[in-house]
């Protein structure tokens, strides 16, 4: 392989997001930990996964799932120690499966002995290190990132007799990102967490790190972005194939700015352009808005990547779409309140929204490895996992993983887990979990292994250049070209077989039959040069056709 390909390995790789707390507890505890996680690496493995994305495990008061580090250096010892970390990092590197962690720098817990410190004195050195007002601001109500869980964005703190600044919640103290000694303990953190094994991290609320000023609202266009060079260089330089990944919902526009206009900035962002338009695709059975999402978010730098994803540990965000289109989403996904939240979004799983029909859990799925970008696959997706709309918020979809049908579903031995399974209905965990699905050939489980394994045997998707194939609106047809040679995929957004008739390229004179990847359903190519079959309700096709057919500009 050639080392450019090395270096930009993120490319074609899955990534798998693990929460330690809820995936494996290995000493009996009801928490999940990097013990238990080490025992479940075969499984991760088995999928096929080239990347695990970590969670928040740093030392937290655990009043935000994590989000409120009290302590960058160490792991929480919930989750276990440094030398269990260690091991953990050791055993993926083993395996061929690299480690991302998250990395939350734009708030810590109000708890961290460095806000301790910043509110003691005026004159203490960390005084500066977070945002404080002498006066109360007039704007404290301005850019919640919580409506209806937040009152304010400032707090009078009486022993620094001062007000303080936080995006996010009370208890999470936003830092001071403009002082260049903050600037310097981030690359310190990156630089250790580098050394124990880790080979990327995502960075969580990226536009509010880099904002300006504190009230800018996420997507502008005045930002720091030389700090996110500054670590990109930084990491680089401690790993040569190290991977900065953000959270950034911005508008496409102001992407290349995160990427860089010359890729010296951030390797991968999440598309949140493009995920709710696909939700909106299944809701609607109408493929347009996606095809628009895609077409807006092609122009990126050749070494840069979209991170591609369905659900995440997160709420769905819907705020990206049309009043209208988010109104559709819902009463398709969503039709109750309280499967909503933040006046934005929906907090629930993949499988229950689809209404646990397989035919569109595996098409959406299918679509994801089919995107342009690198896929990001949410731990129990590849079962089929729901969610527990009893907890609150987004803790409704961040429960333990299932893994047999037996006492606390083979995540514990405790008579208790941390947070509780799903245990009745069609997504308990008698009746979705990995025992089951791995004995079954024909489960969600083994299919996952199938089509990954398909996707990784396909750099064309992973590092090559697309385009959209002109055809009927409820069908997104893409051809992916890298290396002189092409893969065509086609996916079926509606519930109706639909006849799919399609030109791939106008002048040239010999069209090649597109040679079906999951079937022996090959199609050949019409007298008038039209491509013409039949698509399933909820049906996609991966085919591989001639490179000359598609006639796109190579990426390279």
């Amino acid at each position: 392989m050639p080392r450019m390909v090395q270096m930009v390995w993120y490319k074609n790789a899955i990534i798998y997001s693990v929460n330690v707390e809820s995936y494996m507890d290995g000493n009996g505890d009801g928490i999940g930990d990097f013990k238990g996680l080490a025992r479940r690496l075969d499984h991760i493995h088995g999928i096929g996964v080239g990347a695990i994305w970590l969670l928040p495990f740093q030392s937290s008061p655990r009043q935000d799932h994590g989000y409120d580090v009290s302590d960058y250096y160490s792991v929480d010892p919930r989750f276990g120690t440094l030398g269990d970390f260690v091991e953990f990092t050791d055993q993926c590197a083993q395996r061929g499966i690299r480690v991302m962690m998250d990395l939350v720098f734009n708030h810590t817990s109000d708890q961290h002995p460095w806000f301790q410190e910043s509110r003691s004195s005026p004159d203490n050195p960390k005084r500066d290190w977070y945002m404080w007002s002498k006066e109360k601001p007039e704007n404290i109500h301005e850019g919640m990132v919580f409506p209806g869980k937040q009152e304010a964005v400032w707090t009078y703190d009486k022993k620094a007799r001062a007000w303080y600044f936080h995006r996010f919640h009370k208890f999470q103290p936003d830092l001071n990102m403009k002082n260049p000694e903050v600037q310097a303990e981030i690359l310190r953190i990156m630089g250790f967490w580098l050394r124990l094994g880790v080979s990327g991290f995502r960075l969580d609320a990226v536009p509010f790190i880099i904002a300006t000023d504190e009230h800018e609202e996420a997507g502008g266009t005045e930002r720091e972005f030389a700090l996110l060079r500054k670590m990109r260089e930084f990491s680089q330089f401690r790993d040569g194939d190290s991977v900065l990944l953000a959270e950034a919902n911005v508008k496409p526009e102001a992407s290349i700015e995160y990427f860089g206009p010359s890729a010296e900035r951030l390797h991968m962002m999440f598309n949140f352009w493009v995920n709710p338009r696909i939700f909106y695709a299944f809701a609607t059975g109408d493929a347009g808005p996606l095809k628009e999402g895609l077409e807006k978010t092609r122009e990126i730098p050749q070494s840069s990547q979209w991170a591609q994803f369905l659900r995440n540990h997160d709420e769905l965000d819907l705020s990206r779409l049309t009043e209208e289109q988010r109104q559709k989403v819902y009463d398709e996904m969503a039709p109750d309140e309280g499967m909503r939240v933040f006046d934005r979004g929906i907090r629930r799983r993949l499988g229950p929204m689809l209404k646990g029909d397989q035919r569109r859990i595996k098409a959406a799925n299918s679509l994801l490895m089919s995107l342009p970008g690198t896929p990001v696959l949410r731990y129990g997706d590849e079962i089929g996992m729901g969610e527990n709309l009893d907890l609150e918020g987004r803790t409704a979809i961040r429960t333990p993983m299932q893994w047999d049908e037996h006492g606390q579903g083979g995540f514990t031995t405790a008579e208790e887990a941390c947070i509780p399974l799903i245990e009745h209905g069609p997504y308990g965990f008698h009746e979705v979990n990995v025992s089951q699905q791995r004995r079954d050939p024909e489960s969600l489980l083994n299919w996952f292994e199938r089509i990954i394994r398909l996707r990784q045997e396909l750099p064309e998707i992973g590092y090559g250049a697309f385009r959209i194939i002109e055809t009927e609106p409820e069908i997104l047809a893409m051809c992916h070209e890298w290396e002189g040679s092409a893969i065509l995929t086609v996916h079926n957004f509606d519930g109706q077989p639909r006849q799919v008739e399609f030109r791939i390229n106008e002048d040239e004179q010999e069209k090649p039959p597109l040679i079906n990847l999951l079937s022996n359903d090959h199609v050949q190519p019409q007298a008038d040069g039209m491509y013409r079959f039949v698509i399933d309700p909820y049906g996609y096709n991966w085919f591989r056709c001639g490179a000359t057919s598609v006639g796109l500009a190579r990426k390279d």
